[in-house]
């Protein structure tokens, strides 16, 4: 028996709040299976099993908040049935919990069914707070994939459907003229999350600050080439499956990182962990305030149209917040890049357990001199931010000067 616990989904997360068990007792489960869904600061997160097994008993309730670490389900594993005895006793909390009737959990379905019988593409999660809100599912507009309603959406319909409520009877009934235009309500969901995902952030970074000692190096960045191919490449696709910089940016990134490996992986027990694959943690702003870094699984091994279309999807769930634990846990080093916003350098901070940060601006019109001849390319710095506990700047030069020699050469980072 293995007991399945709370994970950490971030090195600034301390406990999560159990929402939806999509699993129960009896049921089989895969690895990389979602089997339920925790609420942090930074949203709410499908939390994958990464073993096979039958699930035996669920510890937590809905609703209950759990510390890291705690256990919330036991799972029996394949080739264990069988073998082993009942489980140990539980303390007295958790075998009330275990003892009790588990409502099955019901696999929602995608769609509901408007009154002129349309469908309605729903989560389940969405469904069951629609439900609890008294919200009604025809009237909410969806925003996730396929015009799907997701958890903010329902949120978003509940608060304005008690702010109008709320205006109805505060309204004086024998007012005949119309009232002046209500100011436009405050959705307070939206507030406490912003308020949650600043302090989760401000908690990371102050560990971040307190523990890294960060060095950091900048180069310029000679694009002309880079962009040359990208916009090549761009004209043999139709316009919805086109490329953005930062898929070059991003797979440059990844291939350096083969070439100096000590800067992807993470600073554990006082000793670097190099990793052996590459999964790059790419900064997403959320619309609400906020920011999440999901990491682009073996990101040196994926063509441009799968880089791409990983981080359309990536960034699509990143604002729906409809992350994996996996996606939040497993970047080995975190790219960041501001040049939309006209920024034109980035010095970030370091994520722990990571070792590294690499930044990118915005990509401007400079004066370059190349082969004794003076004249102007478009130019992006781009910075490394490093843990100098695990390299030291030697190497983060090594790091950037393969870089800039990689982007010389763009139709070769997808041929190797």
């Amino acid at each position: 028996m293995a007991e399945f616990l709370m994970p950490s989904l971030g090195a600034d997360m301390q406990s999560g709040k159990l929402l939806e068990w999509l699993v129960k007792p009896g049921d089989v489960v895969k690895r990389g299976q979602v089997i339920a869904v925790v609420g942090t600061e930074k949203g709410d997160i499908e939390v994958e099993v990464f073993e096979e097994g039958v699930v035996r008993a669920l510890l937590a309730a809905p609703g209950a908040e759990m510390p890291v670490g705690a256990p919330i389900a036991v799972i029996e594993a394949v080739g264990e049935a069988g073998k082993v005895a009942a489980p140990a006793a539980m303390p007295a909390a958790e075998a009330k919990m275990a003892a009790a009737p588990t409502p099955a959990v019901k696999a929602a379905e995608p769609v509901a069914r408007a009154a002129n019988g349309h469908r309605i593409r729903v989560s389940p999660l969405a469904r069951k707070l629609a439900a609890e809100l008294g919200v009604d599912l025809s009237q909410v507009q969806g925003t996730g994939p396929q015009g799907a309603i997701d958890k903010a959406d329902v949120e978003r319909a509940a608060a304005a459907l008690k702010a109008q409520r709320e205006a109805q009877q505060a309204a004086p009934a024998q007012v005949a003229e119309a009232p002046p235009s209500p100011a436009k309500p405050v959705d307070k969901s939206s507030a406490e999350f912003q308020a949650g995902m600043r302090r989760a952030i401000a908690l990371a970074m102050a560990r971040s600050n307190r523990d890294i000692p960060h060095y950091y190096l900048e180069t310029r960045i000679n694009m002309a080439k880079a962009l040359a191919w990208l916009e090549a490449e761009n004209l043999k696709r139709p316009i919805q499956n086109r490329l953005l910089p930062a898929v070059l940016l991003i797979k440059a990134v990844a291939k350096a990182l083969t070439h100096v490996p000590q800067l992807n992986g993470y600073w554990v027990d006082d000793a670097l962990q190099v990793a052996e694959a590459i999964h790059i943690g790419f900064a997403i702003a959320l619309r609400q305030g906020g920011l999440v870094t999901p990491a682009i699984h073996h990101a040196d091994l994926k063509s441009a149209d799968e880089l791409m279309e990983t981080l359309r999807d990536l960034i699509m769930r990143t604002r729906a917040g409809r992350l994996r634990s996996s996606e939040l846990t497993d970047a080995t080093i975190t790219v960041t890049s501001l040049g939309d916003m006209g920024v034109e350098k980035v010095f970030g901070v370091i994520y722990p357990p990571q070792v590294a940060l690499v930044g990118f601006g915005k990509v401007t019109e400079e004066v370059w001199v190349e082969n004794g001849m003076i004249g102007v390319r478009p130019v992006v710095h781009a910075t490394l931010a490093g843990d100098h506990r695990a390299t030291d700047g030697r190497t983060g030069a090594e790091f950037l000067d393969v870089l800039n020699r990689l982007l010389q050469e763009p139709e070769a980072l997808f041929n190797a």
